[in-house]
């Protein structure tokens, strides 16, 4: 297929945190708002006069003085983030809303205020706690610490406009990125898609940690070049699959898979579009923040979520998305030491083969990795052989 015109740029941008579209931003005089976990409500960053960032730590190699500070038993994600911020590579930044989602991240955040690794002298941290459970109870005081920890913090430290109207003006701007993504991601539903997973990968990331209307136009102009970009006559791939798991912000585990033969047609994990990348509904008459606070419980599908229901509510979700995007099997990966992941990839990886509380079963392929690309060698050698087990059951279907 002819290159798409705008990826080396998206590239490019995800090649440092602080990238281009930032810097341009903050020249406009908006302040820069990071926040790490897929829990936080991304479009309150975005309020007028601010935009949200999720922190990634780009070619992270050393994290020993994070370890020091941590131990080398917390996940590498938390990790390589205090680590770059002690390197000075977050002194852009003005706030971090961060989320007490799990052990490993609450405490690198607490450390961005115990040690004080960002020079910027209206820096400041704050930490929502997001409910474990969807019960009124939980809805309620979850909308309390949006209202607490995001909203007064904004408004109080940076006069931001937090009004009602400015939230559902915001939610708009936020529907229409999601309705751009959602058509680019479905294309990949196509026997013959015209985008590959690494390139959605990368548009994804992007929609991340860019200003979103400074990324806007951008991808509104991919979407209409994939409308008419013609793929090649025959697939290239030799099985589609599913990834579910923990953060994958690197694209180059992507390309890896997708070298191996393996389209990835659906991208279940922190930093995927699944969930994430759906419109928030807005109601007449109900208060926005509320229908923030809604939306976030409701679409939930983090496996720190607890109770019976949800757990298998969550297998249901990825083995519906593996059906509609016609998926041959299904990845589940996990970043070593994340805690919650770690228990859901054993549990999905018996679940899916098993078939357990779903139609039937389906191929399943578990993966441990670390953050960076230490051991790609064996990453290769996994989804090699995953591809050609799937390729073999599809040969011997059609026999």
């Amino acid at each position: 297929m002819k290159d798409l015109k705008h990826l080396l740029y998206f590239e490019n941008l995800l090649q440092e945190a602080h990238n281009d579209l930032i810097a341009q931003a903050q020249n406009e005089g908006k302040i820069c708002v990071a926040y790490a976990c897929e829990n936080t409500p991304e479009p309150l960053l975005n309020l007028p006069g601010s935009f949200s960032t999720r922190l990634r730590a780009p070619r992270t190699g050393s994290m020993e003085m994070a370890t020091y500070y941590m131990t080398s038993f917390l996940c590498e994600y938390s990790r390589a983030l205090l680590e770059r911020a002690i390197e000075g590579g977050y002194n852009y930044l003005n706030a971090l809303f961060g989320a007490e989602c799990c052990a490993s991240m609450e405490r690198m955040e607490e450390h961005f205020f115990l040690i004080n690794p960002v020079k910027n002298d209206r820096f400041f941290v704050t930490q929502i706690d997001p409910p474990l459970k969807g019960d009124k109870t939980s809805y309620d005081y979850y909308k309390g610490q949006l209202k607490l920890k995001v909203v007064d913090q904004l408004a109080e430290r940076y006069g931001v406009d937090t009004s009602d109207a400015a939230m559902r003006a915001t939610i708009e701007k936020f529907n229409e990125l999601c309705d751009v993504i959602t058509e680019i991601g479905n294309f990949r539903k196509l026997p013959n898609p015209p985008i590959t997973g690494y390139e959605f990968h990368v548009i994804q990331l992007c929609t991340l940690t860019c200003p979103k209307d400074l990324i806007l136009p951008y991808l509104r102009e991919t979407l209409q070049e994939l409308r008419e970009r013609k793929p090649d006559p025959k697939p290239w791939y030799r099985a589609r699959v599913l990834i579910a798991g923990s953060e994958i912000d690197d694209p180059e585990f992507t390309k890896m898979l997708e070298m191996a033969g393996g389209m990835v047609v659906a991208d279940r994990y922190c930093f995927g579009s699944m969930p994430g990348r759906e419109e928030i509904p807005l109601e007449e008459g109900k208060d926005v923040l509320q229908s923030i606070a809604d939306y976030y419980m409701w679409r939930n599908q983090c496996p720190r979520a607890m109770g019976p229901e949800n757990i298998i509510a969550r297998k249901k979700y990825i083995f519906d998305l593996a059906e509609k995007y016609r998926a041959d099997g299904i990845i589940v990966e996990n970043m070593k030491f994340c805690e919650y992941w770690g228990y859901e990839r054993a549990q999905d990886g018996m679940w899916f083969y098993e078939g357990y509380e779903l139609p039937r079963s389906i191929p399943v392929c578990q993966i441990e990795k670390d953050y960076t690309s230490a051991a790609s060698g064996q990453l290769r050698t996994r989804f090699q052989a995953f591809i050609e087990s799937l390729e073999i059951k599809k040969i011997q279907a059609q026999q």
